[in-house]
């Protein structure tokens, strides 16, 4: 079996960029699509917590695909995905509504990662910090 994976973090301008050295133009059709599916969920979670006026300090996505074949090939098909979801936010008070709309994404409305779920299945995880110091 192989493993594909693919992440992408936000940039300071809000755009959505892989990470490391890697370059969509690079990426084999199998890496695209996670690829898209991650930056998908990105620009999904942006606007909603754009709606809600919170600002995340740093947003990162994985995508990571399990083919059924050693190395990747025309007729290589996914076995299972897992979405890792790792964020950061400014204030406690934020975490509960980033957590949330991270999980509605998922769960809801990103079309990507729902077109994933009819490949094979999804597992996530969700990591939110946030950068507020807590007084004793």
């Amino acid at each position: 079996m192989n493993t594909q994976k693919v992440t992408v973090g936000l940039t300071r301008s809000g755009k959505f960029r892989l990470e490391g050295s890697q370059k969509a133009d690079d990426l084999n059709p199998k890496a695209l699509m996670l690829y898209a599916a991650a930056k998908c969920a990105g620009l999904t979670v942006q606007a909603m917590l754009r709606k809600a006026k919170i600002s995340l300090k740093a947003l990162e996505i994985s995508v990571e695909g399990v083919l059924d074949t050693p190395d990747v090939q025309a007729g290589s098909r996914f076995r299972s995905f897992n979405v890792s979801y790792n964020a950061q936010c400014k204030t406690l008070d934020d975490q509960n509504a980033v957590s949330r709309a991270l999980a509605l994404t998922q769960d809801k409305y990103c079309g990507t990662i729902a077109m994933l779920r009819t490949i094979a299945p999804v597992a996530h995880e969700i990591s939110v910090v946030s950068t507020e110091s807590v007084s004793a």
